[in-house]
This record gives structure tokens, sequence and C-alpha cells, in this order.
């Protein structure tokens, strides 16, 4: 089984992105070359990847981004600066642990 994370990428503007993905590196790169990358992210560089974490399963990294998605931008600041924990960004997000109780 594959391990998600999410991320957060800055573009130049100061905008967040939120994502998920099994290989974040390899992920922010296809975003940088604009080929395979979010269409959101195109024109918008240079991209700076600012946080990201291994929170497990694909079903719970969605959760975790829609919830980070969710959030007013001064939130996500607030992620990139303390740069929390899986288990500390979970317990911010509201989000339990046991994946049966997400459902």
């Amino acid at each position: 089984m594959k391990n998600w994370s999410v991320y957060l990428i800055r573009t130049q503007h100061s905008t967040l992105y939120t994502g998920i993905a099994t290989d974040v590196l390899q992920r922010f790169t296809e975003h940088q070359s604009g080929k395979r990358g979010a269409k959101y992210l195109r024109a918008k560089g240079p991209l700076t990847l600012v946080y990201h974490v291994e929170v497990g399963t694909h079903s719970l990294a969605a959760k975790v981004e829609y919830k980070i998605k969710q959030l007013v931008k001064a939130k996500k600041e607030n992620i990139v600066a303390n740069t929390p924990s899986r288990e500390s960004l979970l317990r911010c997000l509201n989000i339990s642990e046991n994946i049966s109780e997400n459902i």
C-alpha cells in the first residue's frame, strides 16, 4: 500500500496550492515543469514547496486536502509556519485517525 502525503506550494504571488501525492518531490517537479502539473499553477512560478507531511491512505489524504482547501489563507499560513506533524495536523483539522470514523 502506498503512503499518501499532503503538500502546500507557494506561487510567486504568495498564493497557496494544496495537493496530495505518493511522491511529493516528483509531483512538485511536474508542477514546476507545467506539463503534468495542475493547471492552476501554470505560469505562476517560481513555485516553492513550503510544507508536506505523510498522512497514510489515499482516503485520509483526500480528506486532509479537502479540509485544508476550506481554510482561510491565514490558517493555511499557520500550517506552513508551524509545520505540524501528521498527528498535530489531523487534530487541528478535526480529522480522526481511525479511518472507519471518517467514512
